[in-house]
């Protein structure tokens, strides 16, 4: 029979962090992450002050300067006149004055190889958890599936759902969700970035709509907010309709609209904003968005399944 203290199924932000640190505890912990890897794009990647201070207080600073990442020092609006400052994030105490933009797969990476140097940490990659096992209305542990086809089962005094909104175990364990209204959906796309663009966060709303626009180095990470429930509509319009709609909210990335060549180079991310009404049963523990899945707006993804983690 396989054995953990912990087992915690989904490697992301919240999942591993709480791995890591239960693991520098000396406690036997196994995180169980679905994929192959952790690449996977336009996921939440907006670092906080706090989560960089934390990562400091974790020795593991000088290996996140290593990691490829963006500095935002300063957020702007963009007006008809030109461009609006709205937040300086040089004027916060603390050691780290800016936002940090890095690839979450990067994040995740070197949270996962601080993981590997515990002797009590253990990753398995490609093994989904299908449900849970129970005894006495006690939660004991989960089956699982891995990516060789193989099955099993994985005994653990405490289980944690790391697994994501749509979470599987949270369900399984009968624990429900209070949702909130969200009226917006969001568009993900790249376009290229040229030397002597403004740096930062740059933001424009208009009469239904709105476009972030986010300094990567080489590129923009952009977000179109569309009205809740209108992707199909939007989308049968065409995608010059939509290069338009961009150009016109932001007209010096007019030049490079043709970037987006089809709907493929835009991701939809269907916004929830939820909360478990109770986080946890007996013999389990839900995580960041698998106990609260939140709006994209501030980039506080990570950073809250951090904070989750730390209070864990």
């Amino acid at each position: 029979m396989e054995r953990t203290t912990c087992c915690v199924v989904g490697g992301g932000p919240a999942g591993m962090m709480l791995a890591l640190l239960l693991a520098r505890a000396g406690v036997a912990v196994t995180v169980l992450e679905k994929h192959g890897d952790f690449l996977r794009d336009f996921r939440g990647d907006t670092v906080h002050p706090s989560t960089l201070t934390l990562l400091d207080e974790l020795g593991l600073g000088a290996e996140f300067a290593k990691v490829p990442h963006r500095l935002v020092e300063q957020l702007q609006v963009q007006l008809d006149s030109g461009l609006l400052p709205v937040a300086d994030f040089r004027r916060i105490p603390g050691p780290h004055k800016h936002l940090a933009l890095v690839p979450q797969w990067d994040f995740l990476g070197l949270l996962a190889d601080a993981g590997r140097a515990e002797p009590t940490f253990t990753l398995r990659m490609q093994t989904k958890a299908t449900e849970l096992l129970t005894e006495g209305g006690a939660v004991t542990g989960v089956r699982y599936r891995s990516g060789d086809g193989g099955s099993g089962e994985l005994r653990a005094d405490l289980t944690v759902a790391c697994d994501g909104r749509r979470s599987v175990l949270r369900d399984a364990a009968g624990l429900r969700a209070r949702s909130f209204g969200v009226p917006l959906d969001v568009w993900w796309f790249r376009l290229p970035r040229h030397d002597g663009d403004p740096t930062g966060g740059i933001a424009r709303f208009g009469s239904g709509q709105g476009t972030v626009v986010i300094d990567r180095g080489d590129y923009f990470q952009c977000a179109y907010l569309i009205r809740k429930g209108t992707d199909a509509t939007l989308r049968a319009e065409g995608i010059e309709t939509f290069r338009r709609r961009v150009a016109a909210m932001i007209p010096w990335l007019g030049d490079r609209v043709e970037a987006v060549g089809d709907w493929d180079d835009v991701a939809l991310l269907d916004v929830r904003l939820d909360r478990l009404v109770r986080w946890s049963t007996e013999g389990l523990l839900c995580l960041g968005d698998a106990a609260h899945a939140m709006s994209p707006v501030g980039g506080v993804g990570i950073n809250l399944a951090i904070q989750d983690a730390v209070a864990a």
